[in-house]
C-alpha cells in the first residue's frame, strides 16, 4: 500500500483554475492550468460558467496527478483558495447552476447597494461584517439572482436551491453532492457572516431577503471538510483546508501575526495585513476581515477555535489593466511586453493613468469611477500609456499600505508580494521606490496555491511546525528602493489628482 505523502492545492481564480501537487519538501512536482472564459452581457456585468469552473477542476486534478507521475492514493489531503465573492444558485437535486456566477468585479448591483446606503444601513453593515456596503461583496448579488430566477417559468422553489461562493460550489462536486459547506475566510466576504459571532447573522439576511436554508454552513479554514467522491480521481482524498485566494496567500508568506502583510498581484491587487485575534477596525475605509481560523489542538483541554483577523485593502483593477491593453486596446501582445515598454522611456511622458474599469476599491470605495488616461499630448506614445499602467498599480498599492501604517500605528518595514504581475521586474522597482521599503518576491509566485497547499498539509498531519514551512520557502529577488525613488514619490500627487478627476464619474 503507497504511502500518501502528497498534498494537491486547487487555485480556482478569476481568470484560470489550477491544480498543483506539492510533496513533501514543499516542492511543486505537477500542476496544470486552464484558462477561464469572461462572460460580459452588459457593460459593467462580469459572469463565468459555473460548469466550466467544475470541468475545468477535474481536468486540472487528473492532469497534475499524471504530470506528478503518481497516484491518486498517495495525496493526503487537497486544500482550495479560491476568488472569494464570486457567488451562485444551483438546484440540489439536478446539480444544474441557475445562472451563470456573478463575479466579484461585476457592478450590476451597484445602484442597491446605494439604496442600502441611503436607507442608512451601512453603519449597522459595517458594524456587523467589517465591510463596506458595495457590490463587490456577494449578498447583493444573491439578493439579484433570487430575484431573476424568480422571474423564470414556472418560478425555482426555493426549497430545491443552494447557495455558495466557487469553493461551496466545486466542494458540493467534489463530495458529489454530500458536503455544502464554507470556511470562515470565504464566509467573511459575503457581507451576511457577523464577524463577532463567526456565522450568518440573521438581521443581515432578512435585510438582503436571503433564507438561512440555501447558505452553506461555516467551520474552520483548517479542517476536514469532507473527502472526494473515489471514482472521481481514483481515490477517496479529504479536503483538509479551504481559504479565500488573498487569505492562503497570507498564510504562504507566514504573516501570522500583527504587523506583517503581503501584497497579490493578480487580476485586482489585495494587500492584507495580520492584526491578531481581535478585530481591528480600520479609519481608512479597509475591510475588517478573517485571516484564517483553525482549532487549538490541546490533549489537556477540549479542542478550540482560534480566529486570525486581518486589514484588507482590495483593488479592483491591476492584472486586468495589462490584460485590457492587450485585449481590449491591443497594444500590446504578452502582458510581458508592458515590462520592456517601460524601460524603453525615462519617464511616463506626463501621462496618468487611473485604473478604475470597475469602479474604485480601497481606500476609496467609489463605485461610479471609471477610468482614464489623463496628460495626454501629442507626444505621448503607446510606451508611455503601458508606463502610466504600470505605475498607477503601485501608486494604487501606495495608498493603502500608507492606510495601513496609519491604522495600525507602526511603519512597514517590508512588503511581501506574490501573483502574476510581481513577475514584472519594472513594476517591482517602481514599487520599491513609491514606497520606499525593500519588496520580496519569493521563488514560487502561486502563493495562493502554496498557501493552500501548506494548509492542507498541516491539518493533515503530512506536515507538523508551519514556521518550518515558511522558513524555508526560497527567496527569488528583494528590490531595494533606487536613486529614483524621491522622483517617484514626488509623481504619487499628482497621480492623486489624476484619481480625484476619475471619481464620480457617473451622475
Amino acid at each position: 500500500m503507497t504511502t500518501p505523502h502528497y498534498v494537491m492545492a486547487l487555485d480556482l481564480g478569476t481568470t484560470g483554475n489550477r491544480a498543483l501537487v506539492f510533496d513533501r519538501a514543499g516542492n511543486i512536482v505537477g500542476q496544470a492550468y486552464r484558462e477561464l472564459t469572461q462572460y460580459y452581457p452588459q457593460p459593467g456585468w462580469l459572469e463565468h460558467d459555473p460548469r466550466q469552473i467544475w470541468q475545468d477542476t477535474c481536468w486540472a486534478m487528473q492532469t497534475a496527478i499524471r504530470k506528478a507521475g503518481i497516484q491518486p492514493s498517495q495525496i493526503a489531503a487537497i486544500g482550495m483558495a479560491v476568488q472569494r465573492e464570486t457567488c451562485l444558485l444551483w438546484d440540489k437535486t439536478t446539480g444544474r447552476p441557475l445562472h451563470n456566477a456573478i463575479v466579484w468585479q461585476d457592478r450590476r448591483t451597484a445602484a442597491h447597494c446605494q439604496q442600502l446606503v441611503e436607507a442608512g444601513h451601512a453603519h449597522d453593515i459595517s458594524e456587523r461584517t467589517g465591510l463596506t456596503v458595495d457590490a463587490y461583496f456577494s449578498a447583493t448579488k444573491l439578493t439579484w439572482l433570487l430575484e431573476h430566477i424568480q422571474t423564470l417559468s414556472p418560478p425555482v422553489d426555493l426549497d430545491h436551491i443552494l447557495a455558495g461562493t466557487i469553493d461551496t460550489w466545486v466542494l458540493w462536486n467534489l463530495t458529489g453532492g454530500s458536503v455544502h459547506a464554507t470556511d470562515h475566510s470565504n464566509a467573511s466576504r459575503t457581507l451576511l457572516m457577523n464577524l463577532k459571532t463567526l456565522q450568518w447573522d440573521e438581521w443581515l439576511l432578512k435585510l438582503f431577503n436571503i433564507p438561512a436554508t440555501i447558505l452553506p454552513r461555516i467551520q474552520p479554514s483548517l479542517s476536514e471538510f469532507g473527502t472526494t467522491q473515489p471514482d472521481l480521481l481514483g481515490a477517496a482524498i479529504p479536503v483538509m483546508a479551504i481559504l479565500g485566494d488573498q487569505q492562503a496567500a497570507l498564510f504562504a508568506h507566514g504573516c501570522d501575526r500583527p504587523g506583517l502583510l503581503k501584497c497579490t498581484y493578480g487580476t485586482g491587487c489585495f494587500l492584507v495585513a495580520h492584526t491578531g485575534c481581535q478585530i481591528a477596525r480600520s479609519r481608512h475605509r479597509l475591510l475588517s476581515t478573517i485571516a484564517w481560523t483553525d482549532t487549538a489542538q490541546d490533549a489537556t483541554q477540549p479542542p478550540t477555535q482560534r480566529v486570525g483577523y486581518a486589514l484588507e485593502g482590495s483593488m479592483f483593477t491591476t492584472g486586468a489593466c495589462i490584460q485590457w491593453l492587450r485585449d481590449g486596446l491591443q497594444l500590446i501582445t504578452a502582458a510581458s511586453d508592458t515590462e520592456q515598454l517601460a524601460t524603453q522611456i525615462a519617464d511616463n511622458g506626463g501621462v496618468y493613468f487611473v485604473p478604475a474599469l470597475s469602479g474604485l476599491g480601497a481606500p476609496h470605495w467609489d463605485m461610479d469611477a471609471r477610468g482614464a488616461f489623463l496628460g495626454i499630448t501629442g507626444g505621448v506614445r503607446r510606451e508611455h500609456m503601458a508606463r502610466a499602467v504600470l505605475e498607477a498599480i503601485a501608486y494604487q498599492v501606495k495608498e493603502v499600505v500608507q492606510a495601513v501604517q496609519s491604522d495600525i500605528g507602526q511603519p512597514v518595514h517590508q512588503l511581501k508580494v506574490d501573483g502574476g504581475a510581481c513577475q514584472n521586474n519594472f513594476l517591482m522597482q517602481f514599487q520599491a521606490d513609491a514606497l520606499g521599503i525593500p519588496v520580496e518576491r519569493p521563488a514560487i509566485l502561486d502563493a495562493t496555491a502554496q498557501g493552500a497547499a501548506f494548509a492542507a498539509g498541516l491539518a493533515s498531519g503530512i506536515w507538523h511546525h508551519y514556521d518550518t514551512l515558511v522558513h524555508q520557502r526560497q527567496i527569488d529577488r528583494v528590490f531595494q528602493p533606487s536613486a529614483a525613488a524621491t522622483a517617484v514619490q514626488a509623481n504619487f500627487a499628482q497621480w492623486q489628482k489624476a484619481v480625484e478627476r476619475a471619481k464620480h464619474w457617473i451622475g
